[in-house]
């Protein structure tokens, strides 16, 4: 939130911003309650989840709604609300990565460096919800998710090959996969590529977590932690590429 206020200020906006959450305080209803006392009447709404998904924007605008719904149950005049668009292709998303993804193969030694395999990894979610994110008929198998993870994927890729001059293999890959085990969920799962990989003489990999805006848990576990020592296990070397927000350099996608 302060670097969003700063890039504001940045271009002469003087834009009030707040936060509100779904699962945890400030709850979004009571943000928007706030604001309302404050005064505001023009709403934008910025979900930090970057691709389609139900849990990353149906679900919001559900929630959304229920908020409303409840403002006006209390008697409130309700705001006017715009929901900003997914960010996943934006400059200010994809640069930090590559950027990082860069620091990460430099970090590799130099005689694995330029046959190293790039992972990117996202959160795994079930088949059926990823066939919901979008049409098929429209992105291909697993719906607007997979579409555009592959999309960054690529724009990466694209532009670590113009800057190294060393195309890299890669692959979108998955993890955090949870529950029943009888339901298909997106594959492979991180920690099976790498054996794939392994198995297959790639000397090196690079784990790039691109459905991540923060080195939260699932990042910090099922990438540092366990991906890692699968790795270790395998004699692998690996690197894990910054996530957007640990990035000190990067700028919110949103200003724009």
């Amino acid at each position: 939130m302060k670097a969003l206020r700063e890039d504001f200020a940045e271009h002469g906006l003087d834009l009030p911003v707040y936060w509100g959450n779904r699962n945890w305080a400030p709850y979004l209803t009571d943000t928007l309650r706030e604001m309302v006392a404050d005064g505001r009447r023009r709403i934008l709404v910025l979900a930090t989840s970057a691709y389609a998904s139900y849990s990353g924007c149906r679900q919001y605008r559900e929630n959304l709604a229920d908020a409303l719904a409840a403002l006006e149950a209390e008697g409130l005049e309700l705001p006017k609300i715009d929901k900003l668009r997914h960010y996943f292709n934006h400059p200010g998303f994809v640069e930090p990565m590559v950027d990082g993804v860069l620091r990460s193969l430099a970090d590799l030694p130099e005689d694995v460096r330029d046959g190293a395999h790039i992972a990117f990894s996202t959160h795994s979610i079930p088949t059926a919800a990823a066939d919901t994110s979008g049409p098929v008929a429209a992105h291909g198998e697993g719906g607007a998710y997979v579409e555009e993870h592959l999309d960054v994927a690529q724009l990466i890729a694209d532009a670590v090959r113009e800057r190294t001059g060393v195309d890299h293999p890669w692959r979108l890959v998955y993890q955090s996969r949870s529950g029943a085990p009888h339901i298909p969920w997106l594959e492979p799962d991180i920690c099976d590529h790498l054996e794939e990989r392994h198995a297959a003489g790639v000397p090196a990999v690079v784990m790039a977590p691109i459905g991540f805006v923060s080195d939260h848990m699932e990042v910090l576990y099922d990438l540092d932690t366990e991906a890692t020592a699968k790795a270790g296990e395998l004699g692998l070397p690996v690197r894990r590429s910054a996530t957007v927000g640990a990035d000190p350099g990067s700028r919110p996608p949103c200003a724009n």
